[in-house]
């Protein structure tokens, strides 16, 4: 088969077509550089090149969203392994809900992003490769706002409340979204952290998510590889399975369902196959065996390898560049 290039590979996966190889990716946060659009976009640019990802997706803080509602975070757990956390939020009762309004994109740490993924396609014009930007769910972002509590408002009989704000900061994502696709990103990659059944219901997910995340959706419609990132555990499948996006991206090996079910069940392009907690723990084992099984059950198509997340610090140079060696050697002796 004729070598294709990155963009090629990813679009015939996305078809269903067999590609001259799997593609595959992963990604971090990269604490220390990560508010700075030039060290993170070099950075992104570096990583790229040191492992030769088929696509690039930015590597934004977790937080950078809620920053221009009012919200002061503290990054300095992220390179312990940890997380970013909510210092201070704006939303202290349900009457400070309707005093968010609607951020530029122009302005603030939105503007910073996108100067960061601007940055990061300037660096890889020429490579044919594909770049996503992270974007969040207004529901996601609306918890983080009140520092995890969304869900007490709403069942304290403040969803009224709830879904004003929710409308302000959807306006705000759908704006960051179309200005992504814009400046020329291939998709968005839409990270959903409510959308588990540990958060919340089927029935709470679909009204209070569901709705919004559709109209950033189609504020991206641009994009030819918008992706829905499924976060953590026990999944609102039911719901997520038909987003109109081109790639499903989950917690493969960590939550239901399994590659070959979420391939009958969603028709998409699948974004997965990696459990990212053997990466950190250096189960080299366990990788070979997921990518082995990933390829077997998709047939190496509809199949970009990845974490289902950020793989999380300290990062082993060793273990990394063992993803992509594991990944060349079994297609090539298996003939997936």
């Amino acid at each position: 088969m004729m070598t294709m290039t990155k963009k090629e590979r990813i679009q015939a996966v996305i078809r269903g077509e067999k590609p001259d190889k799997i593609p595959y990716s992963f990604w971090s946060h990269m604490p220390g550089t990560d508010l700075d659009p030039e060290a993170i976009a070099q950075k992104t640019y570096e990583f790229y090149k040191q492992y030769d990802f088929d696509f690039v997706k930015t590597m934004n803080n977790g937080m950078y969203a809620v920053e221009d509602f009012g919200c002061t975070v503290d990054y300095s757990e992220i390179v312990k392994g940890g997380a970013a956390k909510i210092v201070s939020t704006p939303i202290s009762g349900p009457q400070d809900w309707s005093k968010l309004t609607v951020r530029p994109c122009d302005q603030g740490s939105l503007a910073r992003e996108l100067r960061h993924l601007s940055l990061v396609l300037d660096k890889l014009k020429g490579e044919e490769v594909p770049v996503l930007f992270t974007v969040f769910t207004p529901v996601t972002i609306a918890d983080k706002v009140c520092g995890g509590k969304l869900m007490s408002y709403i069942n304290e009989g403040h969803g009224q409340e709830v879904k004003a704000a929710l409308e302000v900061i959807t306006q705000t994502t759908a704006q960051l979204a179309a200005e992504a696709i814009r400046l020329g990103a291939d998709g968005i990659f839409l990270a959903s952290q409510m959308s588990t059944y540990d958060k919340c219901s089927t029935q709470q997910y679909l009204e209070y998510g569901r709705p919004y995340d559709i109209q950033v959706l189609e504020a991206a419609k641009g994009g030819w590889m918008n992706t829905i990132h499924c976060h953590g555990n026990h999944i609102i499948f039911q719901v997520l399975k038909d987003y109109p996006v081109q790639i499903f991206n989950w917690h493969a090996w960590e939550t239901f369902p399994d590659l070959d079910e979420a391939r009958a069940l969603t028709g998409k392009c699948l974004m997965g196959g990696l459990n990212r907690t053997d990466i950190t723990n250096r189960n080299f084992g366990a990788i070979q065996n997921q990518i082995y099984r990933s390829f077997q059950m998709t047939g190496g198509r509809n199949l970009i390898l990845t974490p289902g997340c950020v793989i999380r610090y300290p990062l082993d140079d060793e273990m990394l560049a063992f993803i992509g060696a594991a990944r060349n050697e079994i297609e090539e002796i298996c003939h997936f």
